[in-house]
């Protein structure tokens, strides 16, 4: 029965991976049903070493490697397109974009699933159902992460690694290993169940189930052990900051007046509720004063004079004008009481038409332009550098960039938090705001330091330095939350080199075993 299925080319080349690949997205947030993944990369597998031993025989297409294109392509296309469908909210809140969704919908997807597409052509030729033909499968998927992570302007969402966030005592060896290292770890997990059809003993496959038991129950022994060292770590740890995290849940909108600018300040303060004697940090979200730049919120610096007293500082976003270029920046901000600005930081990682225009010379003639607010794209900051407040030193991340674990690894190494800040009614009501606030746990184990995020209309929260939730404000609720944060020193690693080096021990396992066997 199922033979007669896979013999229909159309059946197996394009509607079995678009089904496979759209499931996958139960193993992410806010479904979290990892388990699905043990059955889908094992089929994934299975389905290609089938596709490139049958092409010639049974679909008869010349040439037949370009069936393992067009399946991978098809996987691909379900897992971006069912993945990162709220990117359509985006273009939801301008009548002008509204048209561009078909095409938003099915071409980034599309574009995306090149990298696997690509992926299997070249890996698959050379699978059969033995171990280094796993390692081959795997290394080539963990690398197509990696390439379309960091091609063009790089778009390392749901990362495989991404998928088990629920085993925190699991995540900890990202710490060591970094995320793409971890990812790599992550989908040979997730491939392994195929040694059930590997043509070995029985007794093989009960040792290879072991092994693998043994390594994960050890990775588990690590994380708890390192979890639980840490609340002693943090008990003895003297220097703290006492923070407020505030999610304010205003409606995202443009072109607002002074009247409701002022509205918005009398609502961020109440919900900061500051106090006068107290030392604090407080943390708005990005996209509060939205359209707004610094120089024009200055008028109300008195509402900030009045209701902060000279122990506050408070961190937020808003764009910041170049003198020189008469563009502006998506910048985070650290201001006194007296609304004085006393670090900035201007976000690194523009978001592709939502801050800036690609080839913006030849598209805006064509009556494009970017979904924020103004036809202008933004400046793209250029340094990594912290905020520096006192004892505290801020790696600054602004919405986007948290998906991003090279600016971790790029960062002054001797910061002692993370704030990220964020404007999540992009998102809409999809499932967005849930998967952008994975990544902010991820970011805080990596450079093993307190995170704290502000968000409006997402996940806020406060995050310690395990990846473990403090407190948290879910989306589309306006609060604050409060507490007092370890200022622990980042130990994070330049971690590339580490998965790199993994990649070429699976090459070389590989190709090891191909020559002996050619003799």
């Amino acid at each position: 029965m199922i033979e007669k299925y896979l013999n229909n080319r159309f059946f197996t080349l394009y509607i079995i991976p678009l089904i496979l690949g759209s499931l996958t997205i139960l193993s992410f947030e806010p479904f979290n049903l990892t388990i699905i993944n043990l059955i889908i990369f094992p089929f994934f597998f299975y389905l290609l070493v089938y596709i490139n031993k049958r092409s010639k025989v049974i679909y008869r297409q010349k040439p037949y490697k370009k069936n393992l294109f067009i399946f991978g392509l098809a996987f691909g296309f379900g897992f971006y397109l069912s993945g990162i469908s709220w990117i359509t909210n985006s273009l939801t809140f301008d009548e002008n974009f509204k048209i561009l969704i078909p095409f938003a919908l099915i071409l980034i997807p599309l574009f995306l699933s090149l990298f696997v597409g690509l992926t299997t052509l070249i890996i698959g030729p050379y699978l059969k159902l033995n171990f280094p033909s796993l390692l081959i499968f795997t290394a080539g998927l963990a690398f197509s992460d990696y390439l379309r992570s960091n091609v063009l302007t790089g778009f390392p969402w749901n990362l495989w690694a991404y998928s088990t966030i629920q085993i925190n005592e699991i995540l900890q060896i990202t710490n060591l290993i970094g995320l793409y290292s971890y990812n790599l770890f992550v989908i040979t997990i997730f491939s392994l169940p195929i040694i059930f059809f590997f043509k070995i003993s029985k007794i093989k496959k009960i040792i290879s189930f072991i092994v693998i038991f043994f390594i994960i129950f050890n990775l588990y022994i690590y994380g708890n052990y390192e979890v639980n060292k840490n609340k002693k770590t943090l008990e003895s740890v003297k220097e703290k900051i006492y923070v407020k995290v505030i999610s304010p849940n205003f409606n995202l909108e443009y072109g607002l007046t002074d009247q409701e600018i002022e509205k918005r300040f009398r609502k961020l303060i109440k919900y900061s509720d500051p106090d006068q004697g107290k030392e604090t940090l407080f943390v708005w979200p990005e996209g509060v004063f939205s359209g707004y730049s610094y120089n024009e919120i200055l008028p109300f610096k008195d509402l900030i004079l009045n209701n902060f007293s000279n122990k506050h500082y408070i961190v937020f976003g808003v764009n910041k004008l170049d003198p020189i270029s008469g563009k502006f920046y998506n910048s985070m901000l650290v201001i006194n009481n007296k609304l004085e600005i006393i670090q900035s930081y201007n976000k690194r990682k523009l978001v592709p038409f939502g801050e800036f225009l690609p080839f913006e010379n030849i598209v805006s003639k064509l009556g494009l332009k970017k979904i924020t607010e103004g036809h202008g794209s933004f400046l793209k900051g250029e340094n990594n550098n912290s905020l520096e407040i006192e004892r505290i030193k801020i790696l600054p991340l602004i919405c986007y960039e948290i998906i991003f674990p090279d600016l971790i690894q790029k960062s002054d190494i001797n910061t002692n938090l993370i704030v990220n800040i964020s404007e999540d009614g992009w998102f809409g009501n999809s499932i967005g705001p849930d998967q952008h606030f994975a990544k902010a746990i991820f970011r805080a184990i990596e450079n093993n330091t307190f995170l704290l995020r502000s968000t409006n209309r997402g996940v806020s929260a406060i995050i310690d330095n395990k990846g473990n939730l403090i407190k948290k404000i879910n989306r589309n609720e306006a609060g604050n939350i409060e507490f007092e944060v370890p200022l622990v020193k980042s130990n994070k690693i330049k971690n590339d080199l580490i998965f790199f080096t993994l990649l070429i021990t699976y090459l070389l396992i590989f190709l090891i075993y191909k020559k002996q066997n050619a003799k």
